[in-house]
């Protein structure tokens, strides 16, 4: 298991609790010695490591990077090869800054140190009242020693809280969840082409990041920013994910531990059984076509989410399909095949949605049929339960409510009947509307007094036979074939039929006052 992190917070590029530069001439202490930064105030966040009181001109050799370096300057006054020779060591020894107190040696800011420390980069500041460096290296050091054991102290309460969660068997957002609310930003979680898996967080900053997704995943492959840590996730040689803490505002090297933890979490969660790569997508994928086609939420605010996913939105047509008994995975894999954009999950109950994204000059009812027909090639029974092709991302989710409809719909179908590839709305007819009307209690008292005689007992079979009797059309011959008896033992369960619910299937208006009854029972059942 391996983790790496990488915080892009110009203030740590060291590791441990820091201070930067600009904090610590912020300090009551460093203040009382009046502070001037007369060179290098372009890299006041640098961050400060320790604190170092050192005169010798070869002070390089002494340091290992991070220090803020106290002189008086007394080795180096009058001679101005030392004092630049000075600046350059401390430059090649990755110091923060160089602090001189102002007095005999130098009664003003020597402008060699000053030139030089501009042209390296490095931070100088002068003190213009005498300043004991020993309570500034006091106050510094007792801050950062205070700041390393916090950030152990959370390391551990984040490594003991993820992992009772890992060992509870937490899913995947619970642990975000709490990685959220001991980092206090966003967390998101992405694949390798930094597709949106999941997040979590305050809702309107989560959604404040994915509205700015692209220039974010820019910003992740790089090395800038401000107070955004990366952690990538993998395991035996091989990276398959990023987790983004965003905008992180406390102490970045506790950012950086604090990803570490949560990565390593995340990746033991996904060694134990938490999921592969492809259901962590499909979890995405699912919270997201649930959130449309329930409409608890606009489609709009919905936008963000859908693009950070890798969806293509901007000018694009949607067409809401599903897929009643398919896998999601199989599903996908079809979409992959005909190198289709959009986005698979299964929405509960067995039943499958996707959601196509398609170019404007494409053929929606072509590909549509295209994708119903390699879907059986593996499962020949399966359809495709099809909305209106959307051109609007608003009009998304009611056309998920229509396909579902379309699919519940077709549920009540007899399964021995053949249907189409794709079925549409203008398809279920007078099924459709009953399916809309089960729960109405005059709908189901109708369906009750309707089919009396045949709801228990020995008229459960004949029930069956009334089904598939009415849906093909009252014709006897392919009846009496999908039941497999002769056309005179037909005749005789009609007749029982007939004689039990007390109707005459042969008239027209009586036949159809059972088959609405039929199809709401059924509707009811399912």
């Amino acid at each position: 298991m391996t983790t790496t992190s990488e915080s892009w917070h110009p203030a740590a590029p060291f590791g441990g609790p820091t201070l930067s530069v600009r904090q610590v001439l912020t300090l009551e202490r460093v203040l009382a010695g009046e502070p001037e930064v007369v060179a290098g105030a372009g890299q006041l966040d640098r961050a400060v490591r320790w604190v170092h009181v050192a005169e010798a001109a070869d002070v390089g050799v002494m340091l290992s990077g991070g220090e803020m370096v106290l002189t008086t300057g007394v080795l180096l006054a009058g001679d101005d090869a030392k004092q630049a020779a000075y600046v350059r060591s401390l430059h090649h020894a990755d110091a923060a800054a160089v602090v001189l107190g102002l007095g005999r040696a130098f009664p003003a800011p020597p402008e060699t140190m000053c030139r030089t420390a501009e042209r390296y980069g490095l931070p100088m500041v002068v003190l213009h009242r005498p300043f004991p460096f020993a309570e500034l290296t006091e106050e510094v050091q007792s801050r950062l020693v205070r700041r390393k054991f916090a950030a152990v102290s959370l390391s551990d309460a984040v490594r003991t809280g993820l992992t009772a969660l890992i060992t509870a068997g937490a899913p995947l957002q619970q642990l975000l969840d709490e990685i959220a609310r001991h980092s206090g930003c966003p967390v998101v979680v992405t694949n390798l082409a930094h597709r949106v898996l999941a997040t979590a967080g305050e809702r309107s900053a989560v959604d404040d990041v994915l509205r700015d997704w692209e220039r974010i995943a820019r910003q992740a492959g790089g090395s800038e920013g401000d107070g955004w840590v990366r952690a990538e996730l993998g395991g035996r040689g091989e990276r398959w994910g990023r987790l983004l803490l965003c905008g992180y505002r406390g102490d970045a090297a506790t950012g950086r531990l604090l990803a570490d933890r949560a990565a390593e979490a995340l990746v033991l969660h996904r060694m134990l059984g938490g999921g592969s790569m492809a259901s962590w997508e499909e979890q995405s994928a699912r919270g997201l076509l649930t959130d449309l086609a329930s409409g608890t939420v606009p489609a709009r605010h919905l936008l963000p989410r859908a693009r950070a996913a890798g969806l293509p939105v901007g000018r694009r047509t949607f067409v809401p399909l599903v897929v009643p008994g398919a896998e999601p995975a199989a599903v996908d894999r079809v979409l992959r095949t005909l190198g289709l954009a959009g986005l698979v999950a299964e929405l509960g109950d067995g039943v499958t949605a996707a959601l196509l994204s398609l170019a404007h000059d494409q053929d929606a009812e072509a590909l549509t049929a295209r994708f119903a027909a390699r879907l059986r090639t593996a499962e020949p029974d399966l359809s495709v339960a099809a909305a209106e092709p959307r051109d609007a991302w608003d009009d998304v989710p009611a056309g998920l409510r229509e396909a579902r409809h379309v699919a519940d719909a077709l549920a009540g179908a007899d399964a021995a009947l053949d249907r189409p590839p794709v079925v549409r709305l203008r398809d279920v007819h007078l099924r459709g509307l009953v399916r809309l009307l089960r729960d109405d209690p005059e709908v189901q008292s109708f369906a009750e007094r309707e089919l009396d005689g045949l709801l228990c007992g020995e008229g459960a079979e004949l029930l069956d036979v009334l089904r598939t009797y009415l849906a093909t059309g009252r014709n006897k011959s392919r009846t009496a074939q999908l039941h497999h008896v002769s056309r005179p033992a037909l005749y005789r369960r009609l007749e029982a039929i007939q004689t039990r619910i007390g109707i005459d299937l042969d008239d027209f208006e009586q036949a159809a006052s059972v088959h609405i009854a039929l199809l709401a029972h059924d509707a009811q059942r399912h």
